[in-house]
């Protein structure tokens, strides 16, 4: 009986080290907002993307928002190798090389057709893969979650930048708060998990985000109106492991790039359906309004001093200018 037991121990043993190795095996996948096909753009990338990995060979798993840990933790366990992808804000990168910030430049692009032309025919994803590897991370790919960005907010419409005044709000970095300075109103950071808390005890007023963003995450209860200003595509990105793409073999890699170009097409396909948003916050009870020309043109040129004092360097924002044009 003894023997037996330790048998089984030994049996018990392997196994739990077997599945570990399996599990150690699958790419894991974490991803930034709910599993929704419909609204979510990160959502149809990722899932686009697992799916390929599982049906050419290489098991891929889908992780929820949260479930492994909030931005910041996912940033560290993607430079060690730990999780080896994740779907992720634009300054996760941003924070190991600012040269990414191009993309929050605002009203720099005109649509996502000219960021892939930077990215791609411009080469600036290799050159922002150039400062984030030597840093253990990847970016695999920029992927759209709709529509531009416009400005959100609990109050009243904004018609005109003056509108603006005594809206206080909610900013992701300092990079964001100049923004709002230099639109002639304020801003502070909030971080998204205390997003709604703000701004129903009125600590902000507002957002910049893209249209479906209350729509998702069940904003529209207190978020009533919305400026479609289209300041800046709205885009996440894409951050692997360096460490774990540099260890496929060369036919795993194969199937990674070829799962990202998958992933890409379908997040673009995504994105060229998303004109009726505008009608669905209206039918949520949000307020929209479209800037007229005269007042498109007073917030690019009150937008131009953030160019001068963001987190870009100006040969780095002359890199930009050029890879949009190729």
């Amino acid at each position: 009986m003894k023997y037996a037991s330790l048998a089984t121990s030994a049996l018990f043993g392997l196994a739990l080290t077997v599945g570990q190795a399996m599990a150690a095996d699958t790419v894991k996948v974490a991803l930034d907002s709910p599993p929704d096909l419909e609204q979510s753009g990160s959502y149809v990338w990722a899932n686009t993307f697992v799916k390929y990995l599982n049906e050419h060979g290489m098991e891929a798993e889908e992780y929820q928002r949260g479930a492994l840990g909030g931005d910041d933790e996912l940033l560290d366990q993607v430079s060690q190798g730990l999780v080896e992808v994740a779907m992720a804000p634009v300054k996760s990168a941003g924070g190991l090389d600012s040269l990414i910030f191009g993309l929050y430049l605002p009203y720099f692009f005109t649509d996502m057709a000219q960021v892939d032309t930077a990215l791609y025919d411009g080469g600036m994803l290799a050159k922002i893969n150039e400062g984030t590897t030597p840093k253990g991370v990847r970016v695999l790919a920029v992927d759209s979650v709709g529509v531009g960005t416009g400005i959100f907010n609990t109050k009243h419409p904004v018609n005109t930048m003056a509108d603006l005044g005594d809206l206080r709000m909610r900013a992701l970095d300092e990079t964001q708060i100049d923004l709002f300075e230099s639109w002639g109103s304020t801003g502070t950071v909030v971080s998204w998990a205390e997003v709604p808390n703000a701004l129903q005890t009125g600590v902000a007023d507002g957002y910049l985000n893209p249209p479906f963003v209350p729509l998702m995450f069940g904003h529209t209860d207190f978020i009533k109106h919305f400026t479609d200003a289209n300041i800046s595509q709205s885009v996440r990105i894409v951050i692997a492991s360096e460490d774990w793409y540099e260890g496929l073999t060369d036919e795993e890699r194969k199937t990674v790039d070829d799962a990202v170009k998958a992933a890409d097409k379908a997040n673009r396909d995504w994105l060229s359906g998303r004109s009726g948003i505008l009608g669905k916050l209206r039918e949520a009870g949000v307020e929209v309004v479209e800037l007229s020309d005269e007042a498109r043109d007073e917030f690019i040129k009150a937008s131009e001093a953030v160019y001068k004092k963001g987190q870009l360097t100006a040969e780095q924002i002359d890199a930009w200018v050029k890879a949009k044009t190729k």
